[in-house]
């Protein structure tokens, strides 16, 4: 018997003219199932996803469909009854763990809110719960995990916390919506373990939503294909993989784009990075870093969570004075303090951010928050801005119409194009790229990196791409440094660097990113 039923659900916006989200999907979810749903940004996976929670985003609304949890008609719940479902019965594990705990309350006391809310257990039992929960996903310490801050822990951490606090009240159902896109691939992979260790253990039902295919197919029986808010089609893991029906599918089994011709000879240097050390409060993340980087080229920064990539860039931005060395672009030092650099330094350098949320303005259409850059860097007016927003948008592959809408209105892969496209508008000498595609799905994704090496063939544009994604490393840089807590261990030509022989670091790195098969995840963990 299934535990849940979805017929013919159907979501739209709301307003005058309103559109078709998701389009009369339907499937079904047995106990111990775990049903993966595939597909491109604004597919339609985490509204399914929501719906599933009685719950759509604002200017949404479920107009048709039936959704069946347990013999329970969904759709016509009350709000007092639905919350009584939510967390309880089915639980769900968000995409942005930073964003979704409190930062003034302890880990411990958020995980066990919902099982004190809806009365499964007594405090005593439900701390007992979530230190048992700690130590079955492996984080350390779990009764000083408990007292501990969303900000006192790594990323990796926070996704299995918030794992721990999906499973703390017993649900029968966990919707999982891209919980490792943000993380590198070693803390994917432990997490991923987690993830499979808690569906084998409790038995639970879960549907996993992500736009990895290859990380679909660890954990999942059945994968659902979406595209526009439709199906493509729907089989067993292993048959999808090796005999898929649709193009569609077909393209996204083999979304990897063209390996990079590394560009060779002499050019100046756009960027070089001095002996670069950095600190938050007394603990070092950055120890003597030294990079050169040439005009018109990229230099890819990989390395796990906690290693400084993300610091290096923040340093490079002005984001975070360094206690020592120095940053110059094309022969000129930067000030380390953002404030004190000039307009034309500010405009030569961007940021695209790691987390599109917390980039942009909520509260702001995302065509303004384009229109702002050119306002401030350039001399173009009002009409020649809004043309110009338009190209920006079309350039990352969205329509002009979007302009008009709030982030909250997009989906994650359209607010991160919607940051690519901000930073292209100031015409920069130099991105620094913050994991940019990591939340877009492989045909998009590629879309993209084949986007911005275009725009470096026709400006010379240099970027600095941080990312966790061995393969982006393949398709976009010139040149790779691996960091190391805080430290290179590691630099030089991709084609010379990530090849045999390797130290162990570097070695784990590559053996972490998953495989489009069935049972890499099980023989990488046994290995």
């Amino acid at each position: 018997m299934s535990l849940l039923t979805v017929t013919k659900l159907s979501v739209v916006s709301a307003g005058k003219n309103p559109r078709t989200l998701v389009d009369n999907v339907s499937f079904t979810v047995k106990r111990g199932e775990v049903l993966g749903l595939i597909g491109e940004s604004g597919a339609g996976k985490s509204t399914i996803g929501l719906a599933i929670l009685g719950h759509c985003r604002q200017g949404m609304r479920i107009e048709t469909g039936s959704i069946l949890f347990n013999g329970q008609e969904l759709t016509t719940l009350s709000d007092r009854r639905l919350r009584q479902v939510r967390g309880r019965h089915i639980a769900y594990v968000a995409q942005s763990a930073g964003a979704a705990f409190n930062p003034a309350i302890t880990l411990g006391e958020q995980v066990i809110e919902a099982s004190l809310r809806h009365k499964v257990y007594d405090r005593q039992q439900a701390q007992a719960k979530a230190i048992e929960l700690f130590e079955l996903l492996g984080l350390p310490q779990p009764q000083q995990f408990y007292q501990r801050y969303p900000h006192q822990v790594s990323g990796g951490q926070l996704q299995r916390a918030m794992i721990a606090m999906a499973l703390c009240a017993g649900p029968e159902l966990l919707i999982f919506d891209e919980p490792t896109t943000a993380l590198d691939v070693t803390t994917q992979l432990g997490v991923l373990k987690a993830i499979s260790d808690v569906i084998r253990i409790f038995g639970v039902a879960a549907i996993y939503i992500s736009h990895d295919l290859a990380v679909v197919a660890q954990i999942s029986d059945q994968i659902m294909v979406l595209q526009q808010g439709k199906t493509v089609e729907q089989a067993p893991v292993e048959q999808l993989l090796t005999q898929p029906q649709q193009d569609y599918t077909r393209r996204l089994l083999h979304a990897q784009g063209e390996v990079k011709k590394p560009q060779t000879g002499e050019a100046p240097v756009a960027l070089f990075i001095d002996n670069i050390s950095a600190r938050y409060h007394a603990q070092a993340v950055l120890q003597n870093v030294s990079l050169t980087l040439p005009r018109g080229r990229t230099l890819a920064v990989i390395g796990e969570s906690g290693s400084g990539k993300s610091t290096l860039g923040k340093v490079i931005c002005g984001l975070l004075s360094p206690e020592a060395g120095e940053v110059s672009l094309e022969r000129q030092t930067l000030p380390a303090s953002l404030r004190q650099r000039s307009r034309t330094q500010l405009r030569d350098v961007q940021l695209i951010h790691q987390i599109p949320d917390t980039a942009l303005n909520p509260k702001e259409r995302v065509g303004s928050q384009i229109a702002r850059v050119l306002a401030c860097f350039s001399d173009l007016s009002r009409s020649q801005r809004d043309t110009r927003v338009s190209e920006l948008l079309a350039q990352v592959g969205l329509h002009a119409e979007l302009a008009e809408r709030f982030p909250s209105a997009l989906s994650g892969g359209q607010k991160q194009r919607v940051c690519i496209a901000r930073a292209l508008a100031a015409q920069p000498k130099l991105i620094v790229c913050d994991e940019p595609t990591s939340a877009l799905d492989p045909l998009v994704a590629r879309d993209v990196l084949a986007l911005l090496r275009k725009i470096q063939q026709d400006t010379g544009i240099s970027y600095l791409f941080i990312t966790h994604d061995l393969q982006v490393v393949r398709e976009i840089a010139d040149d790779v440094a691996v960091l190391k807590a805080g430290r290179i261990v590691r630099q030089g030509p991709v084609a010379s660097t990530l090849v045999e022989p390797l130290d162990d670091y570097t070695r784990e790195l590559l053996r972490s990113v998953p495989e489009m098969r069935v049972g890499w995840l099980e023989e990488t963990l046994t290995a």
